[in-house]
């Protein structure tokens, strides 16, 4: 795909609808309720918010005193026994002092306000740099977070409709693949070699799993003792079909592509060991601020400036991959990870592609189907050979969409198969447009959307075009997405 004579700014009617003055309409598209926002979480350890004193009272009952101390309640004849006996309306009189004095109650004293309110996710300012401020919380465990859905949706997850656009459903997808994989990571404890504890510090928590695996945060101290620098390691586990050469193959290919590519949006890859086990693993920076998928599930879904922020900081990433020679082919919000100042780092190079090397001028063609369904682009399913960076700026059009709606647009790009995208289809050609990107209200988003999920791969955008589009040049990055802070 050629970048010549492309402007999204004038984007034809093939690329993208005219823009209705009655663009502020209801959308078109009528799909099943489900819930859009999930409930309260902690950013800590994702689970939900529990008032204090709620807790307690759901993990044991109320204490019953002895005999002895019941039967003293009950015939002491205490003032203060007195004063907490509640007369006929509920209330407790006031207590007496000895003197007969008669005294007022009061008010309890206000607690003091010493701690600082924690900063909100995404901050105006002004005075920072692009404009804005992000704050996420540090989170160095995930693996509660199929207990927090599974009690969020209060249902198993084989109970959730075929239909159903949130991103829940995408990751009950992804327990059912994976369902078989986590069964046996428990039965064989992570046992490292020598020089992976030496050189990287011990693997503790898990913060990620797959299907390749598991991702771990190795701690290292560091040589003053003053504190420690973490790593995230992750385990690749050998396919049961799998030779020894072609596992090899495998990891020694990724790591090759993830290791060469150097940029403040794409995750830096260190260093490539075996363990004891003889699996490897691969050695990369930590990044504190989770995955981009359960900032959005967990905040139902992001404003408009911080999504902005986060599609550029992707599209740069993007950008420089295919300008590498690398498409990444999987990319979807579990692979975007995130520190705790908002710089987004694309991570999982398993099903890259080297479509170019250094000494080509031409872009080869890929085939095969890879990546998760909600992001895959059209032509994966009707051409034999594609191109590879027109897959990626696809399924960067399907990320933004979730993180501005906090759902899919659909389950599959397939018109036989999936009513939502047939009505997207029929929603691009008519004068109103597609509901769901036409609730933008902003026409320059709009059109680069249009044309980022333009079903024929050949008029769709790249990602540089993107980058350059009056939309792509107005938005803001802050300073942590500018250097990958």
């Amino acid at each position: 795909m050629t970048s010549s004579g492309h402007s999204v700014a004038s984007a034809s009617p093939r690329a993208s609808p005219r823009i209705s003055p009655r663009s502020s309409q209801p959308p078109s598209i009528r799909s099943v309720e489900v819930p859009t926002k999930s409930p309260k979480m902690n950013g800590l350890n994702g689970l939900p918010v529990i008032p204090v004193g709620a807790m307690e009272h759901l993990q044991k009952p109320a204490e019953k005193g002895s005999m002895k101390d019941r039967l003293t309640r009950m015939f002491s004849t205490k003032d203060v026994s007195r004063a907490a006996t509640p007369d006929a309306n509920g209330t407790a009189p006031a207590k007496k002092p000895q003197d007969g004095t008669p005294t007022t109650t009061s008010p309890p004293p206000a607690k003091p306000t010493t701690a600082k309110e924690p900063p909100q996710r995404f901050l105006l300012n002004l005075e920072a740099q692009g404009g804005h401020e992000h704050h996420l919380k540090s989170s160095r465990r995930q693996e509660k977070l199929t207990d927090l859905i599974k009690s969020f949706l209060g249902r198993k997850p084989e109970q959730v409709p075929d239909h159903d656009l949130s991103l829940v459903s995408n990751w009950v997808d992804n327990l059912r693949q994976e369902k078989d994989g986590v069964s046996s990571e428990k039965k064989a404890a992570t046992n490292p070699s020598a020089s992976l504890v030496e050189k990287y510090g011990k693997c503790q928590e898990i913060v990620g799993r797959g299907a390749f695996g598991i991702v771990r945060i190795s701690h290292k101290k560091l040589d003053n003792g003053l504190g420690e620098k973490l790593y995230a390691v992750k385990e690749f586990c050998r396919r049961p079909e799998e030779t020894e050469k072609k596992y090899s193959k495998r990891l020694t290919a990724e790591f090759c592509i993830s290791s060469s590519l150097r940029h403040p949006n794409v995750i830096h890859t260190l260093d490539l060991l075996k363990d004891s086990k003889g699996d490897y693993c691969e050695v990369m920076e930590f990044c504190a601020g989770g995955d981009l998928y359960t900032l959005v599930l967990s905040a139902g879904k992001l404003e408009v400036q911080e999504a902005d922020c986060f599609f550029k900081q992707m599209m740069r990433g993007v950008e420089y991959m295919h300008e590498m020679g690398v498409a990444h082919r999987d990319l979807k919000p579990e692979n975007l990870l995130l520190t705790t100042h908002g710089a987004i780092k694309i991570t999982d190079f398993g099903n890259g592609e080297c479509f170019r090397m250094a000494w080509e001028d031409d872009a080869h063609m890929v085939s095969g189907l890879c990546g998760s369904a909600p992001y895959i682009a059209p032509e994966e399913y009707t051409a034999k050979e594609f191109d590879a960076r027109a897959v990626d700026v696809w399924a960067c059009g399907v990320i933004y969409m979730a993180m501005r709606t906090g759902r899919h647009l659909w389950r599959v790009a397939r018109r036989e198969e999936d009513e939502f995208y047939t009505r997207y289809l029929e929603g691009r050609r008519d004068e109103e447009g597609y509901g769901p990107i036409e609730a933008l209200h902003r026409a320059r988003c709009r059109n680069v959307i249009y044309s980022i999920l333009d079903p024929n791969p050949g008029r769709r955008i790249t990602a540089s075009q993107v980058l350059k589009s009056e939309w792509g040049r107005e938005i803001q990055l802050c300073k942590a997405g500018e250097e990958g802070l």
